[in-house]
């Protein structure tokens, strides 16, 4: 699900009392340009190092031959992450109840196959 997106459903969140947070390997200063450009009124944490994507289990390194693509001026890791490490989360999108249990989740490592907006509301609304 794309930032965007979760923008346009924040009411339906607040409306269910859920708070929306997106969390990004980006550093502090690039995910606050990205939050600025999009107009985003939820919360955007940066994860740096992927810690928290590694504690979900959900990074994977990419391989050696795209490294000089995502180090190109449009998508540059290093200087996006602060680190050479080439390493992304698995897109995924979590639904929590109040305890912390997940109660949804999707994660695909395509990332073009992402939840439908309508489920992750579905699901906060069910809680």
């Amino acid at each position: 699900m794309e930032l965007y997106a979760l923008q346009q459903l924040l009411p339906e969140f607040k409306a269910s009392s859920a708070s929306l947070v997106a969390i990004t390997p980006e550093l502090p200063d690039n995910t606050m340009t990205t939050v600025e450009k999009n107009e985003l009124t939820f919360d955007v944490l940066s994860d740096v190092g992927n810690e928290v994507a590694r504690k979900f289990g959900i990074v994977f390194e990419l391989p050696e031959n795209l490294h000089a693509f995502y180090s190109n001026p449009r998508i540059n890791l290093p200087v996006t992450q602060g680190n050479d490490k080439f390493e992304l989360p698995v897109p995924a999108t979590f639904v929590a109840d109040r305890n912390g249990i997940v109660v949804m989740r999707h994660v695909d490592a395509d990332y073009t196959t992402r939840v439908e907006p309508s489920e992750v509301v579905a699901a906060v609304q069910a809680l």
